[in-house]
């Protein structure tokens, strides 16, 4: 089908005020461009918003924790931004996860993990597993029920999806749900998604290179599962997981493609494909009625999976 009209009207917007692209960018003002893009908005009421660091790999980890307005316990949901592994921090994510801890009743734990180029591959991956064993270690401290899930949107997707198999590998805390929101899985740019969808709707197959050839510049490593999760040898024994793309996406056929590997594995998986929509439709489900309608759906899918 065609892109839903309110993301057409906002391509037709953007492409009236032309400005470089993002591989024309350092990293520097690549991260400046997201914050522009993805602004904080305190005016989605949480309980209570909290800053604290926590030990890392290689020294403190922030975290920002948001609480729901209910009594609690609630259920905890690990967060990962966006951004290739290159941009995004805590306040590009913000709007996502006050979003969240309002509508799934989810008591949120978002990581500003170390970024590529100035840290590369495995360095957001030790970050974030770091914050996984902390959260999962600090459930009295936080509130939490004891039913922990992770979450990350493209980036932030595989390194959720990371943290499952790297959790199961070594034997590290339990996880009850995984919800991968457009997630990068593989590192190869020929999928058909890749072609269809090169240029002209958000992220474009020359940005996933720029990201990729800073997170993980060396080809030998980006065959590791815990850079492209796709090409792990085992998916059993992994947490139920439900896997969101969009149509207009070059994501969007090695997302399809690793919700089919984790059930054939034996792991309970579901994946919805939006029609109409592109990538990053998580950062406009306050304002498009056709992305809010996906972010409910994932909202629905934690309840249902932490209750």
């Amino acid at each position: 089908m065609p892109l839903v009209p309110e993301y057409q009207a906002m391509l037709e917007a953007l492409a009236a005020e032309p400005g470089p692209p993002i591989t024309a960018m350092t990293p520097e003002e690549a991260r400046a461009l997201y914050r522009m893009m993805r602004p904080l908005n305190d005016g989605l009421v949480v309980g209570e918003v909290l800053e604290r660091g926590i030990p890392g790999p290689s020294g403190e980890v922030p975290l920002r924790i948001y609480r729901p307005q209910s009594a609690g316990p609630h259920p905890v949901l690990l967060y990962l931004h966006g951004g290739g592994w290159v941009i995004g921090d805590l306040d590009t994510a913000d709007a996502a996860c006050r979003d969240l801890c309002a509508t799934a009743g989810c008591l949120v734990a978002s990581v500003d993990y170390r970024l590529a180029p100035e840290h590369r591959f495995p360095a957001a991956v030790d970050d974030c597993y770091a914050a996984l064993e902390w959260v999962a270690g600090n459930g009295d401290e936080l509130g939490g029920n004891g039913r922990l899930a992770v979450t990350g949107e493209s980036a932030g997707g595989n390194l959720a999806a990371v943290l499952c198999l790297k959790a199961r590998d070594e034997g590290g805390p339990r996880i009850d749900f995984q919800l991968l929101l457009y997630p990068v899985v593989d590192d190869d740019l020929s999928r058909p998604s890749y072609d269809e969808n090169a240029t002209g709707y958000i992220l474009e197959t020359d940005t996933m290179r720029w990201f990729w050839d800073h997170y993980c510049p060396d080809p030998a490593s980006r065959n590791h599962p815990y850079s492209t999760p796709l090409k792990a040898a085992d998916h059993s024994g992994l947490p139920p997981a439900l896997v969101m793309t969009a149509e207009f996406d070059p994501l969007r056929d090695e997302g399809n493609l690793y919700a089919e590997t984790l059930a054939a594995a034996g792991t309970q998986a579901e994946v919805i494909c939006y029609d109409g929509l592109l990538h990053d439709f998580f950062a406009t489900a306050q304002q498009f009625k056709a992305s809010r309608a996906a972010f409910e759906t994932a909202c629905a899918a934690l309840r249902k999976a932490l209750a």
